[in-house]
């Protein structure tokens, strides 16, 4: 079989994968915009501390699963979502749950960085005070510099925290959107091709970010990059014209593709 040359990235065992509890789990997910069923019965779990990619053509409906995960397409007036989405065995689109504490707790980093017109500082303060995770000056403080180390920021911008977070390189918008969403202590976070729009050095800073996040989070990142999705994740879902083809770990979606569909994205023959 001609699968496509990838290397990946170091990978716990299969033993302590198993050990893992599950995070999220979707059952039976569709999506209709309108009258179109853009996703069709999705059924899913991602284990805590593990970074699961989402891969697949333009239009495939990656993104649009993503955005189930946070109730993101609550936002899009003619978006209906039914089946079952469970964050630690909680039903996330149950009518009496707070929609915003949700976003606290699946944060979501977007495929263009879009820091607030708002000094650094403010950008990563914002969410723990809105949160009330906050009471005064000092814990603001830790929590800020805490986030900005985390997403490995902190060395390049402790001098000038009072300085727009938009004065920022693109690489590090983009990491100061992750400062933010960690700022608000989240179990799970949302990447939607986080890279796509940066260069390769500012995209290698962030693939090493996502690893060291692992042990702390758990993460599911969608990626057009299929060489990223190699290197950054545990498991690779491959998702086709609204259809979750395949879920495997990563290894043996790339070297041992189980449909023939996985093949012949993962080497070109389509995409």
């Amino acid at each position: 079989m001609n699968t496509m040359q990838v290397s990946f990235g170091e990978k716990k065992d299969n033993a302590a994968q198993a050990e893992h509890a599950v995070k999220m789990s979707a059952r039976d997910v569709k999506v209709f915009y309108g009258d179109n069923e853009a996703l069709h019965g999705i059924n899913m779990d991602i284990l805590e501390n593990e970074v699961i990619a989402f891969i697949g053509p333009s239009g495939c409906g990656k993104s649009t699963f993503l955005r189930c995960l946070n109730r993101m397409n609550d936002t899009i007036d003619t978006a209906r979502v039914t089946g079952l989405v469970t964050l630690d065995g909680k039903d996330i689109y149950d009518r009496s749950l707070d929609v915003v504490q949700l976003r606290a707790q699946v944060g979501m980093v977007f495929q263009k960085p879009n820091p607030f017109p708002k000094s650094i500082f403010e950008n990563i303060a914002y969410g723990p005070r809105l949160h009330g995770l906050v009471d005064n000056k000092r814990d603001l403080d830790e929590v800020v510099e805490s986030s900005l180390r985390r997403a490995g920021l902190w060395d390049e911008v402790k001098d000038r925290l009072e300085a727009p977070g938009t004065g920022l390189s693109g690489g590090q918008q983009q990491r100061l959107c992750i400062a933010r969403a960690i700022a608000v202590s989240p179990e799970v976070i949302l990447m939607d091709e986080p890279c796509s729009a940066l260069d390769p050095i500012a995209t290698s800073i962030i693939e090493e970010l996502i690893d060291e996040l692992k042990g702390s989070y758990t993460i599911a990142i969608v990626t057009h990059n299929m060489q990223q999705a190699a290197r950054v994740s545990d498991k690779t879902a491959f998702f086709h014209l609204g259809n979750l083809v395949e879920l495997n770990d990563t290894r043996e979606i790339f070297t041992n593709p189980q449909d023939s569909r996985t093949e012949d994205y993962i080497t070109g023959r389509f995409g």
